[in-house]
């Protein structure tokens, strides 16, 4: 007979994730469609210093821009059955705390922020290829992956810190939503390819340093290619592309659209007590 210690350490995972700090569209996420067994829960804790020229919204009118930001994010995930399919809930609260100097018109400004980010919901459901899984069903697909396609609704909600005084800061002040489609393709059992094909839309701030912004869609595509080495241990290459996002401030259009990509590379090991991921991403 099991322990509860042993229950606990099956049904809710503890992981510590080394994520990528950016905005939105800048984002990279492996496996975000790989289904679970039904009923598991993970914990996730994420922590990155990043320095250098980086900004939380490439949008902002910045230039010689340098930060310094210490970014801590809390996440809880549950798989569950939706329709009799698999699907995952997932909360994000993410802090920051960081210090970033730049030119504004050409005038040096510096900005201290400490604060709670803005908090983020994301369902996915698996639509075709994974239905709910109990964990026979899951080390059966696990052994011979088949083509996996889901869908997934990410919603970013204003809670963070927000000062409509200042150009920088952790929150947006706005509500923003992310609706996406993506697939998993078996390349052989032991490769897999994965893309997801999403669109953040955004609500107006309507205090940006006391007049309205407004935010054109950004359209992002993110592929993976994912090489399992064993049951606990797998790699992946990723990349994206992103575009779009122009801003209009007080009825003027900004010269700001955004297109640009990253790459990164990503490891998870799982041991007895847990599982510990490391990436690393660069804008090209």
């Amino acid at each position: 007979m099991e322990s509860i210690a042993m229950r606990v350490l099956h049904s809710a995972t503890l992981f510590l994730v080394l994520l990528a700090w950016g905005a939105e569209a800048q984002e990279l996420n492996p496996r975000a469609y790989w289904p679970a067994p039904n009923g598991t829960n993970a914990l996730v804790l994420g922590y990155q210093r990043t320095s250098g020229d980086i900004v939380t919204d490439p949008s902002l009118p910045l230039t010689g821009v340098d930060s310094k930001i210490d970014f801590l994010q809390v996440s809880y995930q549950r798989t569950i059955n939706l329709f009799g399919r698999s699907s995952n809930l997932q909360f994000n609260l993410p802090f920051s705390d960081g210090h970033t100097e730049g030119f504004v018109a050409g005038e040096f400004r510096t900005r201290d922020t400490r604060g709670v980010a803005d908090a983020r919901v994301r369902l996915s459901i698996n639509l075709k290829g994974a239905p709910s899984l109990d964990r026979a069903a899951f080390r059966e697909l696990s052994r011979n992956p088949h083509t996996i396609i889901g869908a997934s609704l990410q919603v970013q909600a204003p809670t963070g810190d927000y000062d409509a005084d200042k150009l920088i800061n952790i929150g947006t002040n706005r509500w923003s939503v992310k609706p996406a489609i993506g697939a998993i393709w078996p390349l052989r059992p032991k490769w897999l390819l994965e893309a997801e094909l999403g669109v953040w839309i955004y609500g107006d701030n309507d205090d940006f340093l006391g007049q309205p912004r407004e935010q054109d869609p950004i359209a992002a595509v993110e592929v993976h290619l994912i090489h399992i080495l064993t049951p606990a241990v797998w790699l992946a290459l990723d990349a994206n592309y992103y575009t779009g996002g122009r801003t209009t401030v007080g009825g003027v259009e900004g010269s700001d659209l955004q297109r640009n990509s990253r790459i990164g590379a990503l490891c998870l090991c799982r041991s007895r007590a847990g599982m510990l991921f490391e990436a690393a991403t660069a804008p090209v």
